[in-house]
C-alpha cells in the first residue's frame, strides 16, 4: 500500500504528484547588485523537481525588502526573466514551483539598503540580531517605523511582486508572514508599539496581514496563494505577550481569501518543537478551512504519521533538501540521508549547491569507495 504521504494532493489551483514540500531555504547566491538568479539556480531547483510542490528561498518584494547579502528579488522585469529559466526548468522536469514574497523589515543593515537608509518596520525597535552583509554577519541596523502612507505603498509592493512571480511562470506564491520580518512584527506586540490603526489591538495588529493578504489574492487568486506563519517562534528576536488569541483571530479570517495552503512553523524555527503551555498547533490549524502544511524538524516517521492520521495535508523538509535533491525517493525508499556541508550553506557556487548527488550516484559513489 501507498504511504498517504507519497499520494497525489491539489492545494488550490496546483496537482502535486506528492505531499513532500521543499521549504523555503535562504542560499545567498543571487547577483546582489540585480537580484537576479542565475544558471545555478536553475539546475538546483530542477535537481529538486520531484517534490510535490517547491518553495523557492524568501525573495524581496522591493529594494527596501532586502535584508541579506546576495538574496533575490521578484520586483524588476530582469528579475522575472531569470526567474522564468528556473520555472521552465521545473515545470519541464514534471514539478510544481511557488515563490516565497519576502520583506524583511527591521532584519537588514543600512549597507543593504537603498541609498544606505534605515531599515523599516512596524515601530522603531532594533532587533539585535545579526544578518549577512558584505563583510559577513553583522548586526542589523535600527529601523523606523512606517508611516501610513508607506505601509499603502508596501501592500502595493506585495501585489506587484505577485504578478511579477505568475509573470514569471510560477505556480503561485507564499506569502512569507513569519520567522520575524516585516508581516511578522506588524503582528507580535514586542515589535508593534503604534497608537494608530496598524497597532494595539489584535484587530490593528492584523490589519496589515490582512491587506497584504487581499491585495496578492485579488491579483493573482487565493487558489494560487499560500502563507507561511509562525505563531510561536522567537525567530529574529521577535515575541509577542499573548500569541494563542492573536494567531487564532488571524487564521480564522485568512478563511475569506480561500488560500491553497496554511504553512506553519511548529515551535521555533530550525529549533525545538515544544511549546508552552497552552500553547497548540493542532489548536491553531483547527481554525482554517483550506490545506495545511506542517513543518519544522520532519523526519519521515514523523511525516508519514502527520499525513496518515490527518494533522497534515502536505509536509515541508528544509535542511534535508540542501543535501538530498531526491528527498522524496530517499523518503519513499527509506534509504540513508546525505549530512549537508555547513561551510558551503550561505553564499558560494557550485560546492555545496548543485553538487550533492542523487540516489543512484550516491550508491555507486560508495561502492567505488
Amino acid at each position: 500500500m501507498t504511504e498517504a504521504l507519497f499520494t497525489p494532493f491539489t492545494a488550490g489551483d496546483m496537482a502535486l504528484k506528492n505531499r513532500v514540500v521543499m521549504a523555503p531555504l535562504t542560499r545567498n547566491r543571487a547577483d546582489n547588485d540585480t537580484g537576479e538568479v542565475g544558471d545555478l539556480h536553475v539546475a538546483y531547483y530542477r535537481q529538486r523537481a520531484g517534490a510535490g510542490l517547491i518553495v523557492t528561498e524568501a525573495s524581496q518584494i522591493s529594494p527596501v525588502g532586502k535584508g541579506y547579502l546576495a538574496t533575490p528579488g521578484i520586483h524588476t522585469t530582469g528579475q522575472v526573466a531569470a526567474w522564468r529559466k528556473v520555472t521552465d526548468a521545473v515545470h519541464a522536469a514534471g514539478g510544481r514551483i511557488v515563490i516565497q514574497l519576502w520583506h524583511v523589515g527591521r532584519i537588514s543593515h543600512v549597507s543593504l539598503q537603498p541609498g544606505g537608509q534605515a531599515p523599516v518596520s512596524a515601530s522603531a525597535v532594533p532587533a539585535g540580531v545579526k544578518t549577512f552583509t558584505a563583510n559577513g554577519f553583522e548586526e542589523t541596523s535600527p529601523p523606523r517605523a512606517l508611516t501610513v502612507e508607506e505601509i499603502a505603498a508596501t501592500v502595493a509592493d506585495y501585489r506587484h511582486a505577485a504578478r511579477s512571480a505568475i509573470e514569471a511562470g510560477f505556480d503561485g506564491v507564499e506569502v512569507h508572514g513569519a520567522n520575524g520580518y516585516l508581516i511578522d512584527q506588524f503582528l507580535k506586540t514586542g515589535t508593534n508599539r503604534r497608537d494608530d490603526a496598524y497597532g494595539g489591538s489584535i484587530e490593528n495588529r492584523t490589519r496589515f496581514l490582512f491587506e497584504v493578504m487581499q491585495a496578492v489574492t485579488d491579483e493573482i487568486g487565493g487558489a494560487r496563494t499560500g502563507l507561511r506563519l509562525s505563531p510561536y517562534s522567537p525567530a529574529n528576536g521577535i515575541s509577542d505577550a499573548d500569541p494563542t488569541p492573536l494567531f487564532t483571530h488571524a487564521i480564522q479570517g485568512l478563511n475569506r481569501f480561500g488560500l491553497a495552503y496554511l504553512h506553519m512553523v511548529e515551535g521555533a524555527t530550525g529549533g525545538s518543537r515544544e511549546l508552552a503551555e497552552g500553547e497548540s498547533i493542532a489548536a491553531l490549524r483547527a481554525h482554517f478551512d483550506g490545506p495545511y502544511m506542517a513543518n519544522n524538524g520532519y523526519d519521515r516517521a514523523m511525516a508519514l504519521n502527520a499525513v496518515a492520521s490527518g494533522a497534515a495535508d502536505l509536509v515541508a523538509f528544509g535542511r534535508p533538501y540542501i543535501a538530498n535533491p531526491d528527498l522524496v525517493e530517499r523518503l519513499r525508499r527509506d534509504a540513508p540521508l546525505s549530512e549537508l556541508d555547513r561551510e558551503t550553506l550561505y553564499g558560494g557556487g557550485a560546492e555545496g549547491y548543485t553538487d550533492y548527488p542523487a540516489l543512484g550516484a550516491a550508491e555507486q559513489g560508495q561502492a567505488a569507495g
